[in-house]
């Protein structure tokens, strides 16, 4: 990987994309240091000071915001509300026939569905953006801080739908950074800045982990923490690159005195096909109890055992509540994402057939059945990633916000796969040797 980088900044142009996507980051990251008005910047750092010491029961937003949540600044909201616009659009997708279409379309339909993807965005956005100054203003976005009341200290209307108006433009100037990386840089913009957001947070996060620790100072925990994360970052390569090669061949076709077809190629099924849409939408789910616990501050029963077994996430019921809902939808979004008999359909029409596989239905059958084969270690794999580190933190009594769980290694290593890729495959085009050279 190291020598790809050396070698793409020898090249101008690969020079220039690396330098241009660089830049980008650099002002991604000092937007996610400037606070928005109307905000107490003083208070925020005293609430922060104590949200870091305890639980944040925000943690998963702030992580993908890059900190910027907590902090209420101009990106407090990050690249989430489009994250979670492209999912509902790709769920919609499946049950609306008119984006089922335009999916189909090919480039004109994929650039409208981008298009509907950013008014959805910004629409999420000023919800999102209401939704958190509310909780600033009422002070349950720090729950027990003295001064966390006192975050917002106007609470007239104007200053309101400024605070909101102020967040809505960050994310969408986040959107449009991400989308300058995608065309002019290297990479897909939007998953290098997740990749920047979860990764700034690490330096802060171990050096807590050694601050709280007791053996040697905190020295043998840091180290501990350090094996487990390269350990575990070992194994999600290893799992992420797995894939299980279906063979199909064409059969040759005499179209006027040309011949088509003859070859053969192969289905890649990844064992991790859902890649990390379940642990987030698993830790999402997880997190609505705890909310609804927040706001409503009841003293009933129901209420007391929500705080005790779905707030922290060391209960055994919040675990096996978290690794049942990753294995469900890692079946459930494979099952939209992966069309076995629309893949069946578009090999029986150009020709093609796996060797010993009648086409058509008995195809997709076939399909289906080894897609549900590798979808079971692939789930499981992905609950073991994200329990893994919550129960090495259970274990040492560290913060559980601390990134380096199942969500932020998934995204930082198949964020850092591809961008390699990518570099990779330009470098082999400027760099080709052809049998005469």
């Amino acid at each position: 990987m190291l020598t790809a980088f050396a070698q793409a900044f020898k090249t101008p142009d690969l020079r220039k994309k690396l330098l241009f996507t660089l830049g980008i980051i650099v002002l991604y990251r000092m937007g996610t240091h400037v606070p928005i008005p109307g905000v107490s910047y003083k208070n925020v750092q005293i609430c922060v000071d104590q949200a870091q010491q305890g639980n944040s029961l925000f943690g998963l937003v702030n992580m993908f915001s890059g900190g910027a949540l907590l902090q209420i600044t101009i990106f407090a909201l990050g690249i989430m509300p489009y994250i979670t616009a492209s999912i509902i659009l790709q769920l919609l997708t499946v049950v609306i026939p008119r984006l089922e279409a335009l999916k189909k379309e090919g480039q004109a339909g994929t650039a409208k569905i981008t298009q509907y993807t950013r008014y959805l965005t910004v629409a999420l956005a000023v919800l999102q953006g209401t939704g958190l100054v509310a909780t600033a203003r009422s002070g349950a976005l720090f729950s027990g801080c003295q001064v966390a009341s006192e975050i917002v200290p106007n609470h007239s209307i104007f200053t309101t739908i400024t605070m909101v108006v102020t967040m809505t433009a960050g994310t969408a100037a986040v959107m449009w950074l991400g989308e300058l990386i995608t065309d002019r840089g290297i990479g897909n913009g939007m998953s290098i800045l997740m990749f920047i957001s979860i990764a700034s947070s690490f330096p802060t996060s171990l050096w807590a982990i050694k601050k709280q620790g007791h053996l040697a100072q905190g020295w043998i925990e840091f180290g501990t923490v350090i094996l487990v994360g390269l350990v575990m970052v070992a194994l999600v390569v290893f799992v992420e690159q797995a894939q299980r090669r279906i063979p199909v061949q064409y059969a040759k076709r005499m179209i006027g005195r040309r011949s088509y077809g003859g070859t053969s190629t192969y289905i890649p099924l990844k064992v991790n096909q859902a890649g990390v849409i379940p642990v987030i939408f698993a830790s999402s789910l997880l997190y609505i109890p705890a909310l609804i616990v927040q706001f409503s501050n009841s003293t009933a029963g129901w209420a007391t055992w929500i705080k005790d077994n779905f707030v922290k996430g060391d209960h055994p019921y919040y675990i096996i509540s978290y690794f049942l809902l990753i294995v469900f939808f890692a079946f459930f979004y494979v099952a939209i994402s992966f069309n076995p008999e629309e893949v069946a359909d578009n090999m029986k029409k150009y020709g093609g057939f796996i060797p010993g596989i009648r086409a058509g239905r008995p195809t997709a059958e076939y399909l289906s059945y080894v897609l549900n084969r590798i979808t079971w270690p692939g789930s499981l794999y992905l609950g073991l990633i994200a329990l893994v580190p919550t129960m090495a933190l259970v274990i040492f009594g560290a913060n559980q916000s601390f990134p380096l769980g199942g969500t932020s290694i998934l995204i930082i290593v198949g964020v850092g796969l591809e961008t390699v890729k990518q570099i990779e495959s330009q470098l082999q085009q400027r760099n080709y040797e052809g049998f005469l050279r």
